[in-house]
């Protein structure tokens, strides 16, 4: 099977997350760069990686790269690449546009030079000279960073965040590839308890619960290269058949998400109805102050309100003084909390055992990692064996 360059496409902060997880899959060939992952693949890693990457925004496909400070070499140089050995006579191919630090900045521009390069190059292998665009889906993206131009097609269609469980979220919702960052970040085992107390519309819970039972991100989704003449069908297939076969469905977890308002808990139950972890999860109405638990060594993993309204402040560092007091008391317990406060520590009164820059959506936050002790080991009883 051909050998194909992949782009798996990341949130700032979380590269070397994404990088793991390319890595976990097999694929060795991985280089990062900010806000990507790079790595030589077979076909079937188009379908393995939109289906396994849980941290991923979308994976993409490398048509070629070179330097470009004109528009003509933009044209030229484009055109020469072999768009044809993917883009069948009957695709729909749409060109998206980023420049940064680059002589040609037109976005518009660039996106309507490249188009014209596409269609002139398909034009030579098909022998037509109109492309009426009505079958599968290949959006082109021209990406030109300090004049260097990548040109890539996305394998995914819809973000790899959309898992397809979450019809109706919250009011401050955390993307499902973050939640499962925070969760692949925490190193949280699924033998551990795992409680998020303002679960919102439970995605972190959720994507626990799939982490926990090795189930696919993808499986109940579709993407855009799954129409790809390119990509055998059997390659989708078996893709597919394996997200069934590795998926722990029988292995029992320990999760639990609170919140205090019923109505958001509501659309979490059923969310994770429709994620499939429904009896993986208990959701529970429950004010941040009231939780109480005999279980040891367990995990917090959450995103409390930011309180990013200067009306909102005083209430939301009460609440961070009141988590340190209830968190404390959990003193076996590792606590994990993404936030923007950047006094968050002075408030919650402990400093972090680590702490990690990423982002929100636009909102730059921190991951603060609360690190408890490690659970003893169990011993096994000494045998011993009567002699003769």
């Amino acid at each position: 099977m051909q050998k194909v360059e992949l782009i798996a496409t990341a949130t700032f902060g979380l590269e070397s997350v994404v990088a793991e997880e390319v890595k976990h899959l097999g694929y060795t060939d991985v280089k990062v760069e900010n806000g990507k992952v790079m790595y030589t693949a077979d076909l079937s890693a188009i379908a393995r990686s939109n289906l396994w990457l849980r941290t991923a925004d979308r994976v993409r496909v490398k048509i070629g790269e070179f330097r470009a400070t004109t528009f003509d070499e933009l044209f030229e140089q484009t055109k020469a690449l072999p768009w044809s050995d993917w883009i069948p006579a009957n695709a729909t191919f749409p060109v998206e546009g980023k420049s940064v630090k680059s002589t040609l900045f037109s976005i518009s521009d660039c996106q309507a030079i490249v188009k014209k390069a596409v269609v002139e190059s398909l034009k030579k292998t098909y022998k037509q000279d109109w492309f009426e665009e009505q079958g599968p889906l290949f959006k082109i993206e021209v990406a030109l960073l300090k004049d260097i131009a990548t040109l890539t097609i996305d394998t995914s269609g819809t973000g790899l965040h959309k898992r397809g469980y979450r019809e109706r979220i919250g009011t401050a919702p955390l993307k499902e590839t973050m939640a499962a960052a925070l969760i692949l970040l925490s190193r949280w085992k699924p033998d551990r308890v795992l409680i998020d107390p303002f679960c919102g519309s439970g995605t972190i819970p959720i994507e626990a619960a799939l982490i926990g039972q090795n189930i696919a991100p993808g499986m109940n989704r579709e993407f855009a290269s799954e129409s790809w003449p390119i990509i055998p069908k059997d390659v989708w297939r078996q893709a597919r058949a394996e997200t069934h076969d590795l998926a722990q469905y029988d292995r029992k977890l320990e999760i639990v998400g609170t919140d205090i308002d019923e109505e958001v808990l509501y659309i979490a139950r059923e969310n994770a109805l429709e994620a499939g972890v429904e009896d993986q999860i208990h959701f529970q109405r429950m004010a941040m102050s009231e939780l109480r638990t005999k279980k040891k060594y367990g995990y917090i993993i959450c995103n409390p309100p930011y309180g990013e309204r200067l009306s909102e402040r005083r209430e939301v560092e009460r609440l961070y003084r009141e988590m340190g007091q209830v968190f404390g008391k959990l003193d076996t317990w590792s606590h994990y909390v993404i936030t923007s406060d950047e006094q968050f520590e002075q408030f919650f009164g402990r400093q972090a055992s680590k702490k990690r820059k990423l982002y929100n959506g636009n909102i730059k936050v921190d991951f603060y990692q609360f690190f408890g002790p490690k659970p003893p080991r169990i011993q096994r009883p000494e045998t011993s064996l009567d002699h003769d």
